[in-house]
């Protein structure tokens, strides 16, 4: 099926770069600063050169941590486009970079082998026909508000729908369209409405009209579920958080992706990066697919065009424990309700319904042995991952021996030196 590589590949990039990663602390600058277009312009405009960009290193540094797609921002909230669309001067060809920087990335991840997304703004917060909204940078000025009675929706939707009818149309095959965002979900504002202060949703965007255009340029394309719409869509996709459970739509499980960042935020931040600890990621990764989803995982080049020490660090880290793990997170999914398999706590399981393997995931170390309750003659081999080393099953001795109907792995007293240990077990 077209979608199959998706819940294969698990482990994607996401890139955030845009003029806020000038500003090196917040991509949403704008709106706190509440900066109108022309000001926030003024400021970084003319200074966006990425000297230093080379597409072709971050996609080996995604394909090094094992990651097999990317989804890179083509314009975010401050509207500012990193390709060359015919429909704005507001883009990368017209600043000191000079170029197009969307089709060199797309080019550098698909020589690496990776698949690609894009990610577009349905909100633009320098488009003149965008209306002021309560998210919008001059939602405190009155003069504002009362402008939108000015603004001319249809001409933005019509902007809107081009530039994705561009990014579709231009650059090739694309795996994954990720457009970001809608709120006020419950509101029918109408065609002729100006009433959009409170936020803006499928009616507004023009959704239906908008995610049929999609299908129709890119067939195979994955799509999420930010246009607003209550169905048609093909990824679920929380922020931040991962789900308690494997989440469900109309009571069936569903096809979903968390997107989450290295650091604090998605932008690039010179200061108080709250880097995550690269045992903190692989710990969500192993969260994530035991749920059945995937982990896009973000990072922020700066300004020149790099990503920085702190995420590199990172990802070169994920990508050891990937290069010798990855068979327990590609292909892999949440354990299947009929094995009655019920981990110990802290414990987290995975399943290759191909290979008909489970992978126990040990962040914490048991101390001499690991035990499975009722699951005593399910397991024909067992060994540690990291060096395919055997793992004796339920050996009597005189301190730890299995309890009746358990499975009961003799483990080794020094935990093996990798960022988390599994443990893979062949079922009888």
């Amino acid at each position: 099926m077209a979608h199959e590589w998706y819940t294969n590949d698990r482990f994607g990039m996401f890139i955030h770069w845009g003029l806020y990663s000038l500003g090196a602390g917040e991509e949403w600058r704008q709106h706190f600063e509440r900066l109108d277009a022309d000001t926030y312009a003024a400021r970084y405009f003319d200074r966006w050169d990425p000297d230093l960009f080379d597409p072709e290193r971050w996609a080996a540094q995604a394909a090094a941590a094992g990651m097999r797609y990317v989804v890179i921002t083509t314009k975010h909230h401050e509207g500012f486009c990193l390709w060359d669309s015919a429909l704005t001067d507001f883009k990368a060809t017209n600043t000191p970079a000079g170029r197009d920087l969307i089709r060199p990335v797309l080019d550098a991840f698909r020589a690496a082998g990776l698949r690609t997304g894009l990610y577009y703004s349905l909100i633009d917060w320098h488009h003149p026909d965008f209306m002021v909204d309560l998210f919008h940078p001059l939602r405190d000025d009155p003069d504002a508000l009362a402008r939108n009675a000015e603004r001319d929706w249809q001409r933005y939707v019509d902007y809107l729908h081009g530039q994705v009818r561009e990014l579709l149309t231009d650059f090739g095959r694309i795996d994954l369209l990720f457009a970001d965002f809608s709120y006020d979900l419950d509101t029918d504002h109408g065609p002729d409405s100006f009433d959009r202060i409170r936020g803006k949703n499928r009616f507004d965007w023009q959704s239906e009209k908008l995610i049929a255009m999609v299908r129709e340029l890119q067939p195979d394309i994955l799509v999420n579920d930010r246009m607003g719409l209550p169905d048609g869509f093909d990824i679920t996709t929380p922020e931040q958080s991962v789900p308690p459970a494997w989440p469900e739509r109309n009571g069936e499980r569903v096809r979903w992706e968390i997107c989450d960042t290295v650091g604090r935020g998605w932008g690039y931040r010179r200061d108080d990066p709250g880097f995550k600890s690269a045992e903190q990621l692989v710990a969500q990764l192993v969260e994530v697919v035991s749920k059945g989803g995937n982990m896009l995982l973000n990072v922020g080049p700066n300004a020149r065009g790099e990503i920085d020490p702190g995420s590199s660090d990172r990802l070169a880290a994920v990508g050891e424990w990937m290069r010798v793990h990855g068979r327990s997170i590609y292909g892999c999914t949440q354990v299947p309700d009929e094995l009655e398999l019920t981990p110990p706590d802290a414990v987290r399981a995975t399943w290759n319904p191909e290979t008909r393997r489970v992978y126990l995931h040990l962040p914490q170390w048991p101390a001499h042995a690991l035990r499975i309750p009722g699951w005593e003659g399910k397991v024909a081999y067992a060994q540690l991952l990291n060096d395919a080393s055997e793992l004796l099953i339920n050996v009597h001795n005189l301190v730890d021996g299995p309890a009746p109907g358990e499975l009961h792995l003799t483990l080794p007293a020094e935990r093996p030196d990798v960022l988390s240990p599994v443990v893979e077990l062949f079922l009888a």
